[in-house]
Order: structure tokens, then sequence, then C-alpha cells
């Protein structure tokens, strides 16, 4: 018998983590329901890499096709037809065919009786925030509205996180054309010229002697140092992931100029849009707070909103979530202003110092041989 971690809700509303011993999920997640307590997610417990790599690999349902889907069940069911017939018509006509199966399985559910916030739920393919806004639309007899506010809210996070690609698209580029001409010269040009001098056994300029030495002789110790770093790296992811580490590695982030504050108002603006999402679709407040920090992915800031008491509305939240996501925009279209150039300034000195090593010596016979 294996041991499951919960989060769990009783009648009253308070969210609270509870350890269930059982065979298999679904007898966890029984269990629980018997006791009548609403269930928000269970785990396997295991070890910390465990947890990653399920964290990494588990599937979730988002995008655009998650958008265009939701659009079609409301429409369908705004036009009166019950929500098994909907789930049949999209288990075999929805946009997506990937998104199909995943209907067709939670149609299955809803046939044998389970609510349709249960079945969403149990899918294990969707947010916390779709399952609770789902909860909530039903609790108030008002499904259609709460999917309203809901693709609203999916709308607006995917145009935000949208620009954000379209904004890092060109850096990243320009990093990955570096780092191929960098390596290219390194692996394949600069020893080729090493030989060369080496044949020619004649005395090389200071800057061609440093290149040679950092690429070609010391070449093992270049690489030791690239895997210690990439080790080191991912050690801090490891330790990133710990409650500790999270929290004190968010502050660092937090901290950074230029970076640090548009991150810190990114995760503003996602809990701000969520909790306003689930608020307003009949989510009572804690609840909704324990949801929507499923949106922050900083501990840091997690923590900070477990701890908060004070009542928020959503129509505030709404004000503060469109602020800081403009605020976002115009940090990071500022940030690539300044990157773009950075990098083309770093890559083409890079490529000429290089260049020049390499050349250097060449110039230096050419202005001998005509003395």
């Amino acid at each position: 018998m294996g041991e499951f971690v919960c989060r769990v809700a009783n009648a009253d509303g308070r969210v609270f983590s509870h350890v269930e011993a059982a065979n298999t999920l679904d007898e966890a997640r029984q269990k629980l329901a018997d006791r009548g307590l609403y269930v928000y997610s269970v785990e396997s417990r295991g070890g910390r890499l465990g947890s990653l790599v399920r964290r990494r690999t588990g599937r979730q349902v988002g995008g655009s096709d998650f958008l265009i889907l939701n659009q079609q069940f409301n429409t369908l069911i705004k036009a009166g037809l019950p929500i098994l017939k909907a789930l049949d018509l999209l288990a075999t006509r929805a946009t997506s065919p990937k998104l199909r199966p995943v209907v067709a399985q939670i149609r299955d559910q809803v046939r044998e009786g389970k609510s349709l916030s249960e079945a969403v739920d149990q899918a294990g393919m969707f947010s916390k925030v779709y399952s609770t806004a789902i909860l909530a639309g039903e609790k108030s007899g008002n499904l259609p509205g709460v999917l309203d506010y809901y693709i609203g809210y999916q709308r607006v996070s995917t145009g935000v996180k949208k620009k954000i690609i379209a904004t890092l698209v060109y850096p990243t580029l320009l990093i990955c054309v570096a780092t191929v001409i960098v390596t290219y010269l390194v692996t394949g040009v600069i020893p080729k010229f090493a030989l060369l001098y080496r044949d020619l056994n004649v005395e090389l300029p200071t800057p061609t002697r440093i290149l040679i030495a950092l690429t070609v002789d010391y070449r093992m110790y270049f690489v030791g140092l690239v895997v210690a770093l990439a080790v080191t790296a991912f050690g801090v992811f490891l330790w990133s992931r710990t409650e500790e580490g999270g929290t004190a590695f968010d502050r660092f982030k937090f901290r950074l100029p230029l970076v640090g504050d548009t991150l810190l108002k990114f995760q503003v603006a996602q809990f701000c849009r969520t909790l306003a999402t689930l608020l307003t679709g009949g989510t009572p407040l804690v609840a909704g707070l324990q949801t929507a920090t499923e949106a922050i992915t900083s501990r840091l800031l997690q923590a900070t909103v477990a701890q908060s008491t004070k009542m928020v509305i959503s129509p505030m939240l709404n004000s503060v979530a469109e602020f800081y996501e403009e605020e976002v925009n115009l940090r990071l279209g500022a940030l690539v202003a300044v990157i773009e150039p950075v990098l083309l300034i770093i890559m083409g000195l890079f490529v000429a110092f290089i260049l020049i090593s390499l050349y250097l010596p060449i110039f230096s016979f050419s202005i001998n041989g005509t003395k």
C-alpha cells in the first residue's frame, strides 16, 4: 500500500494538504470523496527526482485548441443541449482531433454518474483553475456564465504568453546563431590554423597564443569547466525545487536588475487574473486563493498569498492584472530593444577577436615579407 499527497477542501471551504494511504490513485480519491471532501489533486508520494519527472512529463491541455474547445462546448450548452449530449458531439467533432479522446474520457465518466468537475479533475490533463471554475459553475447553476468568464481569462492569458514568446524569438535566434558560429570556429577552424602555425614554427602574436591555448591546448580543461557549470546548474535547479531553495532563488530572481521586476509583475498579473476569474464565477475566496496560487510558479509569492487574509473583489483584481500585464509588455519591449544590439555587439566582437587572432600571424608574415 502506498501513500498519496492530497490537496482537499472540506464543506466549509478550508483547503489543506493530507496524506492518504491507498493501493491506487483512484482508491485514494474515492476514500477522500467518501468522507465528503472535495479533491483538488492527488499525487503519489515519492522522491524529489520522481516528482520532478512527473511534473515535466505530465501532459496538460492548454493553448488555442483548448480555448476553441471551450468556446464550442459553451455554445452547445447555451443552445440548450444537455452536458452529456454536448460532450458526445465534441468527442467526435471537436476542432482539435488530439482533444477528442480527452473529451470522450470525460464523457464516459459523466455517463457513469460523476459530475463534470469531477470528470475534468480526474482526467489529470487540466489546470486546477479550470476544474475549480467548472465546480463553481455547477454549484451556482450558471455554468455558461462561468465558462464565459473562463474563456475571457483564457483569451487574455494566451494573448500575453504569445506576446512574450514573440518578443523573445529574435534574441533567442541571435544566441543560437552565435553559438553555432562560435562552435564551428572553435571545433573546426581554429585547430587547423593551430596545426598550420606549428608547422611554420614561428612566434605567434599574443592574441593568437591565447586563443589557441584556450581552444586547443587546454580544450579538455575548458570542456571540464563547461561540464562542471552544467552540473552546478542542474544542482541549483534541484535545490530551487525545494521549499527553502525555491524561496531563496525567487528572492534572487526578483532582485535582478531589469529582469527581476518584470518577472515579479508577470507573476502578480497571472495571479490576479486567475483569482478574479474564480471569484467572478462564484468560487469562495479561500478556495479561490488556494487555486489561484497554481498560476504562480514562485514559491516566495505562493507563501505570501497563503498568509494573506485581505478581502479583495474581482473588478479590482482585473484592474491590477491589466495594469501589470501592460507593464510587462512595456518592460519586455524595452528590454529586448536593449538586448538585441548588445547581443549583436558581443557576438560581433567575439567573432572578430577569433578571426583577427587567427589571421594576425598571416598579416605579420606579409609585412615581414615586404620588408
